[in-house]
């Protein structure tokens, strides 16, 4: 771990916005509205905290904060240092924190069984509806890259990062709409009639050894 990473225990986000700053001055409104565009797709952070993170990156040194006047209403201007942009690549070599997924609606799915087939009905419908929706923004993202893209010098890592989050959320869309299907053949959210989940699990592990043979085992 290099000098400047022992002296500023940066979170993910600190470090995250770094990368942005790293592409050009921004202010916190802007910082926050860029990563409302491009980051909370794998990042997704409280604006509240988007905010006042920018101030603690000039505190340790890794910006600085330029006060400029934009006529009645003086904005923070904030742009990487070197420490900071030392700071941010000495992080890129440092292990990645294990991958997690906030997912409200499946905790409802999962407690299905305290309520009635038609709660879950309208849960699997909302989780389609939403997932639906942002595969079409990240369709409309990828037009809009094609045709003016704020970076075309990193173009290619955004197409790589979207590939993921499109694949993810097709992947989810798929599922919905398969659990709606299955799921309209029970009786009860306490009693899938004829529903075979021990198939369904056999046919996952066969998913599995057709992908990853050397671990469905």
């Amino acid at each position: 771990m290099s000098r400047w990473a022992m002296a500023f225990s940066g979170s993910t986000t600190a470090y995250a916005l770094l990368g942005l700053l790293r592409l050009r001055p921004w202010t916190t409104y802007e910082l926050a509205k860029q990563v409302q565009r491009s980051l909370h797709w794998f990042w997704p952070r409280a604006e509240r905290k988007l905010y006042d993170e920018p101030k603690l990156l000039a505190a340790a040194g890794m910006a600085t904060a330029t006060v400029e006047a934009t006529g009645k209403r003086p904005r923070t201007v904030y742009t990487i240092t070197e420490a900071g942009a030392e700071a941010l690549a000495s992080w890129l070599s440092e292990p990645p924190e294990p991958r997690g997924l906030e997912f409200a609606a499946m905790v409802k799915v999962f407690f299905a069984d305290a309520g009635t087939l038609t709660q879950l009905h309208d849960t699997l419908d909302r989780i389609e509806a939403e997932s639906l929706e942002r595969v079409q923004a990240l369709a409309s993202m990828a037009r809009q890259s094609l045709e003016d893209f704020a970076f075309p010098e990193r173009l290619h890592l955004s197409a790589l990062t979207m590939r993921l989050q499109l694949e993810q959320e097709l992947a989810v869309l798929h599922w919905a709409r398969w659990a709606r299907t299955e799921t309209g053949e029970w009786e009860a959210t306490g009693n899938p009639g004829g529903w075979d989940a021990a198939d369904s699990l056999r046919q996952l592990l066969s998913l599995v050894e057709g992908i990853a043979p050397d671990v469905a085992s």
